[in-house]
């Protein structure tokens, strides 16, 4: 049985250094699938010889060895028993190993029919198993309920342009969290809140606006406490990418303007750290990973606010309904969250759009799979 072990072993080594899980602070089973085959492979060839119930039992233990090393690893690592991608490994393994042993023992009159078809299998598994695990991860589309009023100083529309010949000429071209927000829901992008409340039942975002009227800070505060929900990201100290010069008023503003909002609510956005390194902060809220930059912490907040992420993050009872504060509007930067290789919902770096899109829309966020993190350091 030691050549099981070896091929688990292997399996669990690949995961870690090439399936992802080194890379993206993962612990989850399932970035073992694409990387099955070689291992079983490996193992169905040091065993070509023996009985098919010795090949089998083989087989059989290395899997076991593979699922115990990653449940123990998730349990330690991340906390959680990760039985959804357990389960889907036990399956995925079982069908590699089937597959890789009747190559293994297919006696072709050409020898290097073989090869060809063990390298066949190894890559079509690989390519096979990513695309599966990037639909199982994929969030499903929030087709319920009104749609999302979205007000926002960050240049998300029309972000290719330096000009306006320029964005006419190339298109809207939409910022890919925007592109991805209105993918995961209905979506209604305005200009000012004066004439475009949300409706009952609607859902508010406010990413980092310019300065608002006061009839709008006036209109936020209704909604909110009249039952409805928002969420509010203010950033200390902004660094999204200026398009504009410095001091240009179409940027997005330096620091956060809704001071006069928060401090209706009783809550009190600090600066921003000053020293640092410029790495993101990894923050888990309710079992999403989020990656802030340059993040304001909430140095006072009201009994009816909930903290997380040493007060980066916080859920606040507000009236009769609820507020989400974020003290950072970076974490829906592109580079912050998107997947490391592009339409793998799979391999992404964080669960920032899934985490909004869960609070914008009712029953949205969540795929048949999600992540599972490494817990992040304490902050």
């Amino acid at each position: 049985m030691l050549c099981a072990i070896i091929a688990a072993a292997a399996v669990v080594a690949l995961a870690w250094i090439a399936g992802g899980q080194a890379l993206l602070g993962r612990i989850d089973p399932a970035l073992c699938v694409p990387l099955l085959v070689p291992p079983m492979l490996l193992l169905g060839w040091w065993n070509r010889h023996d009985a098919a119930a010795v090949r089998l039992r083989a087989a059989l233990f290395g899997l076991v060895v593979l699922v115990t090393a990653q449940a123990l690893l998730a349990l330690s690592l991340a906390g959680s028993a990760a039985w959804r991608q357990l389960a889907l490994t036990i399956v995925a393994g079982a069908l590699a190993a089937s597959l890789a042993d009747a190559i293994v023992q297919w006696r072709p009159r050409v020898s290097m029919l073989r090869w060809a078809a063990a390298l066949a299998l190894a890559v079509g598994w690989f390519a096979a198993g990513h695309a599966m695990l990037a639909a199982l991860y994929r969030p499903a589309v929030a087709v319920r309920g009104p749609a999302v009023t979205m007000l926002t100083g960050l240049p998300l529309r029309w972000s290719a342009g330096g000009d306006m010949a320029a964005m006419i000429a190339q298109g809207t071209r939409d910022d890919p969290a925007l592109a991805r927000l209105t993918l995961a829901g209905p979506l209604s992008l305005v200009d000012s809140l004066a004439d475009h409340v949300p409706p009952p039942g609607g859902t508010l975002l406010i990413a980092h606006p310019r300065a608002l009227a006061p009839q709008e800070l006036v209109a936020i505060d209704a909604f909110v406490r009249g039952g409805g929900r928002a969420v509010v990201l203010a950033d200390a100290l902004s660094g999204w990418p200026a398009r504009h010069p410095l001091g240009d008023p179409r940027n997005a503003p330096v620091t956060s303007l809704l001071t006069p909002l928060l401090d209706h609510w009783g809550v009190t956005l600090g600066a921003a750290p000053t020293e640092g390194d410029g790495a993101a902060l990894l923050a888990d809220v309710e079992g999403a990973r989020l990656r802030l930059s340059s993040a304001g912490r909430f140095d006072l907040l009201p009994p009816t606010c909930r903290a997380f992420a040493d007060r980066h993050v916080a859920r606040c009872a507000i009236g009769e309904g609820e507020a989400w504060l974020v003290g950072d509007a970076d974490l829906i930067f592109a580079p912050l969250w998107r997947p490391v290789v592009p339409g793998a919902d799979h391999l992404r770096q964080a669960d920032t759009m899934e985490w909004l899109a869960a609070r914008l829309w009712r029953g949205g966020g969540h795929g048949l799979l999600d992540p599972i993190w490494i817990r992040a350091p304490a902050l």
